[in-house]
Parts: structure tokens; sequence; C-alpha cells
């Protein structure tokens, strides 16, 4: 039987994340398994993944805050903002000043309006915006408000007529680095794209804590979700006879089990649901037992 929990993924290149979530429902033997966070093919690094119970709880953890070593090249266009794409257009920008091109990036760092790239997974009229772009239809995204935390230049390499560039993103979900690349390259007038992407950090998880495919082949590690739920929120322990009210999403009236989202456990250490305060007592957010 399957472990509930999370897996953090150190995803390969040329892999989809469906690829990485039909690789672990193997490896777990079970259907249940869900990932949070889409990285494309061309992308490595952190992705999280929820198996059996724990698919529910991804929706409740911090994973807003993402960060990326990227490298983005000045001087060449394409259609897909990444090096998947076909090359659009060619402008030299072997002339670029240092200080020029960090301003640019000063420019997009902090809140910002951001167009996602038309090859994405941005639904339009209710279908993904990439399935339209290959049925050869136009695209029109809005504007979306994202955070850039951090958007810091650590190398510059100029070869021929293009610029290198290795940076460092932090970022709220929904940013697109590739269409950072893009909008720099843009502002610049040499046009831009990203040719390489890893992902470091999504929320609490780090590379450091993650797992290739080859190394979940020898031992499938899974943190159990009871030490996700007790490394995650602040915990309340209950006694057993309010663990059964718990465990049927029953409120409790009286009881204050503290400011935020709160893990509930009973006496054996057993994870059954996350609960939050009100004014008569608190309220299941989400139950997990059973």
């Amino acid at each position: 039987m399957a472990v509930d929990g999370i897996v953090v993924v150190d995803k390969p290149a040329g892999w989809t994340s469906h690829d990485v979530v039909g690789k672990l429902r193997r490896l777990a033997r079970t259907r249940r398994v869900g990932h949070a966070g889409t990285l494309d093919p061309m992308a490595t690094g952190v992705l999280v993944l929820g198996i059996e119970r724990a698919t529910r709880l991804l929706g409740h953890l911090a994973l807003t805050e993402k960060t990326y070593d990227a490298t983005i090249r000045l001087g060449v266009s394409t259609t897909t903002d990444d090096a998947a794409g076909e090359v659009t257009g060619n402008t030299p920008a072997g002339d670029l000043a240092r200080e020029q091109i960090e301003a640019g990036i000063a420019v997009l760092t902090g809140e910002i309006q951001q167009v996602p790239s038309t090859v994405s997974a941005v639904k339009v009229g209710g279908e993904r915006a990439y399935r339209k772009v290959l049925k050869g239809q136009e695209v029109e995204l809005t504007p979306r408000r994202v955070v850039v935390n951090r958007f810091d230049l650590l190398d510059l390499r100029r070869v021929a007529d293009v610029v290198d560039l290795d940076v460092v993103v932090d970022c709220s979900s929904g940013t697109y680095v590739r269409a950072l690349a893009r909008d720099l390259g843009a502002s610049l007038g040499v046009g831009g794209h990203l040719t390489a992407l890893r992902r470091t950090r999504v929320g609490p998880y780090s590379l450091d804590q993650a797992h290739t495919v080859e190394e979940l082949e020898r031992a499938f590690a899974v943190v159990p979700i009871a030490d996700v739920a007790a490394q995650t929120f602040p915990r309340y322990d209950v006694d057993g006879p309010t663990a059964r009210l718990v465990a049927y999403g029953q409120k409790l009236p009286g009881v204050h089990v503290g400011s935020g989202t709160v893990g509930i456990f009973a006496p054996d250490g057993t994870f059954l649901a996350l609960y939050e305060d009100t004014d008569e007592g608190s309220k299941p957010v989400a139950v997990f037992s059973g």
C-alpha cells in the first residue's frame, strides 16, 4: 500500500511534469499522485508531488514562492520565448553595456504586469493557450500581476552578436521566467529568449531535499504526511474523543486551536486534519483521516 506523503523530485530535462507523475504512479503503485507547479520539459529541478491523501494537502502548502537559476540569450527571439521554439529574429546585442542590461532587469523586478508566453498552460476560453497555438490559432493573453522579488545578474558572456546572461530569479507563482527573458530582450531592442532553466526551490522545498528519478527507483523516498503537516503548520494535539470528532469533520465549539491554519493530531501522532479558529471555536479546513 502506498504511503501518504510528499515526494520532492529533481525533474530531468526532456520530461514533462506529467511524465514524472506517471513514473511515480508506477513506483508508488497508486493512481493517486499529483504535482504542484508545472515545469516545462526543457526545465529541470524541484517538482513537489503528493501521494495518496497528500495530493489534497498540496493546495494548502505554502508553495507560492519559487527560485530559479536561468540563462537568457539576448539578440535572438523565438516563437516560444525559449530554446525549444523557432527563431523569429536576430538583432546584434554584442554592444550592449552591462549597465543597460542591469537597468532593464531592474524594471522587471518587483510587482509587475506580465503577459504570459503564448505557448503556455494559461487557459483561453477553457482551452490551454499552447493547444490553440499548435492548431494555428491566434492567441492574445492579457497581462497579469506577478511579483519578482529578486532578479539578479550573476554572469555575462559575449559570444559574437549574442549576450548570454546567468541570472537568479525569486518570484511568485504564475511568473514565467521565459517571459522575463522575452521582455528584457524587447526592452533592450534586441530580442531575447531562455536557453536554460533550473528550479532550485518551491516554498520550503529545495534541491537539497530533492531526489532524482534514478534515486527514487533505487529507494522510494516519501516524507510522510504527518511529518509534512508538523513541519508546515502549527501543531495542536487532541484527546481520543476529540480525535473522533475531528475524523468526521465536526466543528469544535469552544476549542481554539490558534491563529491561521493548524494541523490537528491524534494521541498516537496520526495527522487528522487542518482546522482554523472561529469566534465560536474551530472548524475544519480539510480532513485527512480515513
